[in-house]
């Protein structure tokens, strides 16, 4: 389905998670190389692995690097609403079946959006895995504050005619999740839309939208108050933050409610990023990670 180009140039592996293909990119140059620490990319709504393409390029020379397609995104199996749940609670389960599967050992977490759930989510039921955290523009824990544009995408009827129908949710992220108002380059922003190219393979776009839990009485509330609950699991391990500090989704505040859980992290303010901040300041966002890497 897609295109060999040079923005995404990596090998496709898929490991089964319930019977459906979990695609999973595992690139390290050389192959042989002896340094076996893994960094585990989790993406969140609406993208997919490709979001982690200057990345996956800046530090496969070094490490081992793992980017997954939760199921219904990317080049994973995309299953419907009858065939799989969609909730937070299996997100992790695959994430977990996947780790344990291809036995990751000395993990780097790093996570955007929707993956931050999902991949801490993993991380404090697996902890022994995980050496060390890394966060951008996320949340892992109750009491998210859903903006009014994407309260509308959750509006029963009109959501799905949004989400899964007009696709506005994968392609207006490409110009209201960055900071140039002129948009992404059309080959970048083709890249990061390409997988959901019909209704039913953007039933996971709605369904994660739908799966934000804003109130207790939400099924996946608990998942997340659990989650939540757990995070002082990594408080004396190495925990690192870049924000893009424009994102009027996982806003600046959402940043202070993971310094009370990680007062010692290092912190790293892109004051000029949007919430696709790998898209807006990749060099900025490479350069902090690989501080940070080889100072703990």
């Amino acid at each position: 389905m897609l295109p060999m180009t040079k923005l995404y140039p990596f090998e496709s592996h898929f490991f089964d998670v319930g019977g459906f293909r979990y695609h999973y990119l595992d690139e390290q140059r050389p192959r042989n190389a002896v340094n076996r620490e893994v960094l585990l990319m989790v993406h969140g709504n609406p993208t997919w692995s490709f979001y982690w393409r200057n990345l996956i390029t800046a530090f496969r020379d070094r490490y081992r690097v793992i980017a997954v397609d939760h199921l219904g995104c990317g080049l994973s199996e995309m299953p419907d609403e009858l065939q799989y749940p969609f909730t937070l609670e299996r997100r992790i389960d695959d994430l977990c079946r996947l780790i344990e599967g291809i036995d990751l050992q000395r993990v780097t977490l790093i996570a955007h959006d929707w993956g931050g759930a999902i991949g801490m989510g993993a991380a404090v039921r697996l902890p022994v895995r995980f050496d060390r955290i890394v966060l951008m523009n996320t949340a892992a824990f109750c009491g998210f504050q859903c903006p009014l544009r994407i309260r509308v995408c959750r509006i029963p009827g009109l959501g799905r005619l949004l989400v899964q129908g007009l696709n506005v949710f994968a392609k207006w992220a490409t110009w209201m999740a960055i900071a140039n108002r002129k948009g992404l380059p059309k080959e970048v922003r083709e890249g990061l839309v390409l997988p959901y190219n019909s209704w039913k393979h953007r039933t996971a776009l709605y369904r994660f939208v739908r799966d934000i839990p804003l109130s207790s009485r939400h099924p996946t509330y608990k998942t997340l108050r659990d989650i939540e609950e757990s995070l002082s699991l990594f408080r004396n391990k190495p925990v690192c933050l870049i924000w893009g500090m424009l994102d009027w989704c996982f806003t600046p505040d959402y940043l202070k409610c993971f310094l009370r859980f990680y007062p010692e992290a290092d912190v790293y303010r892109l004051d000029d990023a949007h919430h696709y901040l790998v898209e807006d300041a990749p060099e900025e966002v490479i350069n902090a990670l690989n501080e940070f890497l080889q100072r703990h």
